[in-house]
């Protein structure tokens, strides 16, 4: 392999900056020509490819983002969007793809690669940690120190005030950010799609501090929950208790994927990026790299899309224990 492409798909995610350096620096000590393909599949479509050297990933390890930015493609949906995309990398003489995103992004290189054959791996680039195949993902530490710090500000307001607050987290179809950002913030209840907790649960426990004489509360909702947002949750909890209750809610929004990667994700993108690119080099296709048990391994993109990946039941067990 004498020349392979690298895109951002999907969400960005802190460290995706950091993975695209590795794999650009990889591929430049094993003696490989890379391109940086912008806007991820629409770039690809129209033939936004631009080479990169060693200098063209100075200074960006420490950045938020994704300098090769990234777009989602409904054109790349069509077979004549992908063949597009085909021929645009015939035309520049791209042999593989080290493709960094999550879910979406490894659909649709699965099926490019099985029309065309063009080799593929993966490197998991996704706040929510929802990809089977890897411990965690790009971009999840950060945003949870990103909650945390957020929850944190808010405990304090909550405590002078005697408030109850809803915070509302990213996960549409996942509760890492959630569970994890709830037990380090000391959120009273954690609110995640994976598992039903109904409103009567959540009033309960609230009735359970007051009778603690606890004047302030945190309950964590990720998006995806199923009683609702934060705010339709709120509205429900204000109809079930003391009228004098004071709740507030804070949606903390895509502040969760911006700023500068924490130390791990920095380490770990780095990691996963010459991973991705040393799997493609040995002959890897189709499969995405990721970090079980401080190992790297490749799974193939048909699992990484298709199975679960469950929240530790300890996790939330965690949470109700810890609050009393």
């Amino acid at each position: 392999m004498k020349r392979i492409g690298v895109f951002t798909s999907g969400g960005d995610a802190p460290g995706m900056n950091a993975c695209v350096r590795a794999v650009v620096r990889g591929a430049v000590y094993h003696g490989i020509e890379v391109f940086g393909i912008r806007r991820g599949y629409s770039g690809m479509i129209a033939g936004d490819l631009y080479k990169m050297e060693s200098y063209s990933v100075s200074n960006i390890i420490q950045r938020g983002g994704t300098i090769l930015k990234s777009a989602r493609s409904k054109e790349f949906m069509t077979p004549e969007g992908r063949k597009k995309a085909y021929d645009n990398l015939q035309e520049h003489g791209i042999e593989g793809l080290v493709a960094i995103g999550g879910n979406g992004t490894f659909t649709g290189a699965m099926i490019f690669g099985n029309e065309y054959g063009i080799p593929t791996v993966g490197a998991p680039g996704t706040i929510d940690n929802d990809l089977y195949g890897t411990d965690y993902t790009i971009g999840f530490d950060t945003a949870v120190n990103t909650a945390l710090d957020a929850i944190d500000r808010i405990r304090d307001t909550a405590s002078s005030h005697d408030r109850i607050f809803f915070i509302e987290v990213m996960g549409r179809d996942s509760g890492y950010i959630a569970v994890q950002s709830g037990i380090a913030g000391g959120a009273e209840l954690v609110m995640v799609p994976e598992v039903l907790t109904p409103i009567s649960e959540v009033v309960e426990t609230l009735k359970q501090g007051w009778s603690r004489s606890k004047s302030s509360s945190i309950i964590i909702v990720a998006e995806g929950d199923e009683e609702g947002s934060a705010a339709e949750v709120a509205e429900k909890i204000k109809a079930q208790v003391d009228e004098d209750a004071d709740i507030r809610v804070t949606t903390l929004g895509h502040t969760q994927r911006g700023g500068p990667p924490s130390a791990y994700d920095r380490i770990l993108a780095s990691r996963l990026g010459l991973g991705a690119l040393e799997g493609l080099i040995a002959g890897q296709k189709n499969v995405m790299a990721g970090i079980i048990n401080n190992d790297l391994v490749y799974t193939p993109f048909e699992d990484t899309i298709r199975l679960p990946k469950p929240i530790n039941e300890d996790l939330l067990r965690m949470v109700k224990i810890l609050s009393v």
